[in-house]
């Protein structure tokens, strides 16, 4: 009977967290030239498609809603704010919670990122219906690993 040989890792092109790493940057790319063009950065344009989702909401709130720690956000909202897209307050009730509201710029910039949207999801060459399978194929992904490294 012949011996197993030591165990091999999986191929790199067989691995489902390349693919998805790869399709991350791939996509990402796609935006950088629209929004470089709006003078975005791809996290920016996720805290305003926060904000002209929800209207204004708390660093902590934003923090949620993009899986981010407020130390990452926070940089990246002084930025916003140094290029008048959005500002920030304290609260008066918790001065520990910062309330962050889109300004007449920020609001302005909406249109300009639909049609980025609109641009990016034809470069994907899918359907609309295609493109909502995938995501929430990635959701449930995203999910359930949560669910398994917090079960670790």
């Amino acid at each position: 009977m012949a011996q197993a040989g030591p165990a091999r890792s999986t191929p790199l092109d067989e691995q489902l967290c390349f693919a998805l790493y790869a399709a991350s940057r791939a996509m990402t790319s796609c935006y950088r030239p629209m929004l470089d063009a709006l003078d975005l950065t791809y996290p920016q344009y996720l805290v305003l498609l926060v904000l002209w989702e929800r209207g204004d909401t708390t660093v902590s709130g934003l923090g949620r809603a993009l899986q981010l720690e407020t130390g990452t956000l926070s940089p990246l909202l002084k930025r916003l704010e140094a290029a008048g897209l959005i500002s920030r307050t304290r609260q008066v009730d918790d001065e520990r919670s910062v309330r962050v509201s889109l300004t007449a710029e920020g609001r302005g910039l909406e249109d300009s990122v639909a049609a980025t949207q609109g641009r990016v999801g034809a470069a994907t060459a899918m359907s609309r219906a295609e493109r909502g399978e995938l995501r929430e194929a990635l959701h449930r992904l995203t999910d359930t690993l949560r669910t398994a490294a917090g079960a670790g």
